[in-house]
């Protein structure tokens, strides 16, 4: 066992695995930002003020609140959505924080190319950094098809090539098929979950059984995860309207997300305790499932769908979600080998699927072109090159685990359940009271951190 830990330990080695991609990385963005990046003319000083207008006519004021509410979504939302596994808390937001870094600046570069130069320039201002965000979010649904089973240097490599071909399926569809879809229910949240998921089929793991203990959550770790929830649940309308014309298209927009989060959030709750044995909910029916009605709304938001259409719209997508969870993510694992560990099919697959097809058929049917043979070629050879025994992947028995990656101090949070039962029997023997053992417990909790 020594001999087999040294040798794992040696194969996920980070020392100098993550400093030379990183390093190689950001060198490399550098230069291409120098070569090819320059402020627009919102942006420049020198095209700002040779205009006549009001400096609050400035782009700036209309876009930053919704960038400022996407951005959160981005690095707090999937970050602590993601932190339900009981040793992995540090990875699902640390490493989030790591490729989402990468991801916004090689997607500023993509974007930049596919929609259009100008003078053999890319021109960036604040809805170029918002783009860049909604890219960035498709990388991070694909982490959450492959988190705890990946170090970061593959996920580094992973969202290199994501990014590239986001945009490469954005121009077409946006661009080239002239198709509307704000909120990314197509592009972000189908194509995020789609191409995650043919990553994990790519890097199945036949003996993933051997970390299956870890594979799940803790009370304290649900309770982080819903601090996920909770924020992209709230900033879904500006992430939906972000990009929306301004005026009554991006009042629509918002307020049709709105409602249909709303109606969502309830039939998840009833499809959550109508689908357990014992009619109790699950954790991870709330944390996932409230959210798909913010996906389903996506491409139809800024339509006249009316506050009754998005309701149902929501509604929808909070009983298809959780009998995804429920159902439909075994079948998946067990049928198709896809270790789907976040269940993005459920909350970001169909749910898009959906907002696609409320959207338009012929937004649905693009769609199915653009996950033709070429792209599924690509995505797997990018499954083969992540394969490789190169980027220190954690071995099948030590999946979802921190310490693989982390300086980890094994606190007395730990303990918390031992204690609590001590603690118990304490108050019986001795005549210690129910308050007295509550506060106990809860400095104990404060000191674990």
């Amino acid at each position: 066992n020594i001999i087999a830990r040294g040798r794992e330990d040696t194969n996920t080695n980070m020392r100098l695995k993550l400093p030379i991609t990183c390093f190689i990385l950001e060198i490399i963005l550098i230069i291409l930002f120098g070569v090819l990046v320059e402020y627009d003319k919102e942006t420049d000083a020198r095209k700002w003020h040779h205009s006549n207008h009001s400096e609050y006519d400035n782009d700036f004021y209309y876009r930053y609140p919704s960038f400022q509410d996407v951005h959160v979504m981005i690095f707090i939302g999937f970050g602590f959505l993601m932190t339900f596994l009981q040793r992995y808390g540090f990875s699902s937001v640390g490493f989030n924080f790591l490729i989402a870094a990468l991801a916004l600046q090689w997607a500023t570069l993509m974007q930049g190319f596919f929609h259009g130069m100008h003078g053999g320039k890319i021109h960036v201002g604040v809805e170029s950094m918002i783009n860049a965000d909604f890219c960035t979010g498709s990388v991070l649904i694909s982490f959450g098809a492959v988190l705890g089973k990946t170090s970061p240097v593959q996920l580094l490599v992973m969202a290199v090539f994501e990014v590239t071909l986001f945009a490469v399926n954005e121009f077409i569809l946006l661009s080239l098929l002239g198709t509307k879809d704000a909120g990314g229910s197509m592009t972000i949240h189908t194509f995020g979950a789609y191409f995650g998921l043919m990553v994990a089929r790519v890097l199945y793991r036949p003996n993933l059984h051997k970390s299956k203990h870890k594979n799940s959550s803790v009370y304290h770790s649900d309770m982080f995860a819903m601090i996920g929830t909770l924020y992209l649940w709230m900033f879904w309308p500006s992430f939906n309207s972000a990009i929306t014309a301004h005026g009554d298209d991006q009042h629509r927009t918002a307020l049709n997300t709105y409602y249909s989060l709303a109606a969502c959030t309830l039939s998840t709750y009833a499809m959550s305790a109508l689908t357990a044995h014992d009619g109790k909910l699950d954790m991870v029916h709330i944390q996932n499932a409230a959210l798909a009605g913010g996906v389903a709304a996506g491409t139809a938001g800024e339509m006249m769908l009316t506050p009754f259409g998005s309701m149902i719209v929501g509604f929808l997508a909070g009983i298809i979600s959780v009998l995804g969870y429920k159902y439909l993510s075994p079948i998946l694992e067990s049928k198709l080998k896809i270790q789907d560990t976040c269940g993005v099919h459920n909350l970001h697959g169909m749910p898009g699927v959906m907002g696609a097809i409320v959207g338009a058929v012929t937004a649905s049917l693009a769609t199915k072109e653009i996950y033709g043979d070429g792209l599924i070629q690509i995505i797997f050879c990018l499954g083969f090159i992540m394969k490789l025994p190169i980027y220190g992947a954690p071995s099948d028995a030590s999946c979802f685990e921190d310490s693989i990656y982390w300086e980890v101090i094994e606190s007395v949070i730990n303990w918390y359940p031992v204690l609590s039962i001590e603690m118990t029997v304490h108050k019986y023997n001795y005549g210690i009271s129910c308050k007295k053992t509550e506060f106990f417990l809860f400095v104990w909790f404060l000191i674990s951190f």
